[in-house]
């Protein structure tokens, strides 16, 4: 096989927007790029290795000899080697072999950062490889705006690839993506969600990890299977009319030998004082968000996804660890900003640029932060002093709520501000609901367990948690076999326990999902003004000795109201009187008690009609029946 043939794929624009950390296509640029120079085949290499002596290209081409072809520095002091080396095609599987020039004799053998596919773990080389996508999602990219705006519904079902199920004939075997597409848009039309998000999908070599030990970020893993395949899968999910999230973690990477940490034999993608750099809670290594080259990377990082995988937003991991420079460190363990602070200033620039970039970049898609402080303006734009965000976490919501059910309900009425505290805060940032996968792993048990009493009642306590959800403002977001009442909480090494149902109260759990689910999207009460205080008022927030909770939402257009019920005691209770907005007829739309759902069927015939009695500062009010753990909802029909 012929040497390396010199040739610059970075003109010298390139070299400028990546030095100045504005460069947001660095994966058209650097990596493995199958290409033709003068008319001969082969793979156009570039990496960035600064600190290096030399740097040469190694694979199965070459048997894996670092001394056949060695790349080039360029001249202009951006620290890159590149060449071009022909008859490498698509599927050579190679690295990058990196000589120190600070160690003398030391090498190592590295993974390229801006590889498109890597060999399936615990093997560890680049595979080159140019993208051929097949997409005919047309419809869905040109009309997504409507579906990602921050007043539409939004119902996100979390997921995780490897374990939502497993391959019919071999438990042991993952689904491929291809198999997934197959399953998945069903599913989700089966229970109504709007949106999925997939926990990192990006190459990890830890499946432990969950895909939070992120070391490919421009490669879907190839657990299950080719880039293309995954494609496929958006594709199909676009196709059907549902949204696609990412997991994406800029906070860390891990410290495998092939991969980012100690590249060039010096902290070149991380903070070289470990007291910055280095996270003790996950064993990895922390991003230089104040190196302009790193900046360049991750950003080229998000917007490859929304770019390249027609992605409809990005739900980044871990912000608060971003953000504080104490972040889960001890006094003496972290070092102060130039203020003093304990703020990361380079962070919160890195995060404001990015959301920046992303929406300049894509108007229909949303940024969404896992953010677990209560750092202000989280999803507000950056001109008026937010991070930026679209959408945000809400932490506290979910603690609260979570600590609140499982307590038994004759203990509830002492702890009732934990279930109405989050309306204090619920429209300082655009929040998302999240009963996600982390309350439900390592000892936390799953959502149905975690709720209190018999069998009946733990299903009669889920279908009331998910009720209070749906009605409380915010986006919604549930993880994967919340939807099937999941007895054992999540494993990630096996299949999701779909035998359940073939069990009637595990079905008719689904169903109650689904039915909330398909009024949360079409009524716009339910969701258009979820961001708004005028989307939402208390009817009684009082009533804590009966552990009663009630309110409206509302519409832009003021004839859409819907009042919510929440009765979170075992006691049904008859000729309850509610104020309500307006007279008529209150229409119950939605009872968890039903008997199709699996409740004991107590309830209020279809509706009500007001009458001109004053009841909680209002005109008119309803007397009704509330079930015994119970959740209802009322639409006006005036």
């Amino acid at each position: 096989m012929d040497s390396v043939v010199e040739h610059e794929l970075l003109t010298s624009y390139d070299i400028y927007l990546f030095k100045e950390g504005k460069h947001q296509q660095l994966y058209d640029k650097l990596g493995s790029h199958p290409t033709s120079v003068d008319g001969r085949e082969g793979t156009h290499f570039a990496v960035w290795a600064p600190n290096a002596k030399h740097v040469a290209v190694i694979g199965d081409f070459n048997q894996w000899r670092f001394g056949s072809h060695p790349l080039r520095l360029r001249g202009d002091g951006s620290g890159i080697w590149e060449g071009f080396i022909p008859e490498v095609s698509r599927g050579t599987l190679y690295k990058y072999h990196i000589e120190s020039r600070s160690h003398r004799g030391r090498s190592m053998d590295k993974g390229d950062p801006f590889a498109l596919y890597w060999e399936l773990p615990p093997r560890t080389a680049s595979i080159v490889w140019d993208l051929k996508p097949s997409w005919d999602d047309e419809e869905w990219m040109r009309n997504r705006s409507g579906k990602n705006s921050l007043d539409s519904p939004w119902s996100i079902y979390e997921m995780h690839l490897g374990s939502w199920k497993r391959a019919p004939e071999d438990n042991n075997r993952w689904m491929t993506y291809r198999e997934t597409a197959a399953d998945l848009p069903d599913h989700l039309g089966e229970t109504g969600f709007t949106h999925v998000e997939f926990l990192p999908i990006m190459e990890h070599p830890y499946s432990r990890s969950w895909g939070y030990q992120t070391l490919g970020y421009f490669s879907p893993t190839s657990r299950f299977g080719l880039p293309e395949d995954f494609i496929h899968l958006v594709n199909e999910l676009h196709k059907r009319g549902f949204g696609v999230i990412l997991d994406w973690v800029p906070s860390h990477f891990p410290s495998d030998a092939y991969g980012l940490a100690d590249y060039d034999r010096t902290h070149l993608y991380e903070y070289a004082d470990p007291r910055k750099g280095y996270h003790p809670d996950w064993n990895s290594y922390i991003f230089d968000f104040g190196k302009n080259e790193v900046r360049s990377f991750l950003m080229s990082s998000a917007l490859f996804w929304l770019d390249k995988y027609h992605a409809d937003g990005l739900r980044v991991d871990a912000v608060a660890s971003m953000i504080y420079l104490d972040y889960s460190r001890k006094k003496g363990e972290w070092v102060p900003n130039k203020y003093g602070g304990r703020e990361n200033l380079e962070a919160i620039s890195f995060i404001r640029e990015l959301n920046e970039a992303v929406y300049r970049a894509h108007h229909d898609v949303q940024m969404i932060a896992e953010e677990s402080t209560a750092w202000p303006m989280v999803s507000r734009p950056t001109h008026v002093g937010g991070l930026g965000f679209g959408m945000k976490w809400n932490m506290g919501w979910m603690h609260d709520t979570l600590e609140y059910m499982t307590k038994d309900p004759v203990y509830r009425k002492h702890h009732h501000d934990q279930l109405t505290f989050s309306l204090w805060y619920a429209f300082a940032e655009n929040f998302v609901l999240p009963l996600s996968h982390d309350e439900v792993v390592y000892g936390k048990r799953s959502l149905l367990v975690k709720m209190p009493g018999d069998v009946w009642q733990k299903f009669a306590n889920l279908r009331l948690l998910y009720g209070y959800m749906y009605g409380h403002p915010g986006k919604k977001l549930l993880f994967m076999g919340g939807e099937l009442g999941q007895w054992d909480e999540w494993d990630f090494e096996k299949s999701l326990d779909w035998h359940l149902l073939e069990d009637d109260k595990h079905r008719k759990l689904r169903l109650w999902l689904k039915d909330l689910n398909r009024f949360y999207r079409t009524e716009p009460a339910m969701h258009q003004l979820d961001f708004e205080r005028l989307g939402f008022e208390w009817l009684d927030i009082q009533d804590w000795e009966k552990s009663i909770v009630s309110f409206a939402r509302r519409a832009r257009n003021p004839e859409h109201a819907v009042v919510s019920v929440c009765n979170f005691t075992p006691k049904p209770r008859k000729n309850y009187r509610l104020g309500v907005p307006s007279g008529g007829r209150w229409k119950e739309v939605l009872n968890s008690d039903a008997l199709e759902y699996g409740g004991s069927g107590q309830g209020n015939l279809g509706g009500v009609e007001a009458d001109h009695h004053p009841f909680h500062g209002r005109t008119d009010s309803i007397s009704i029946t509330l079930p015994p753990l119970g959740c209802l909802f009322f639409r006006s029909e005036n």
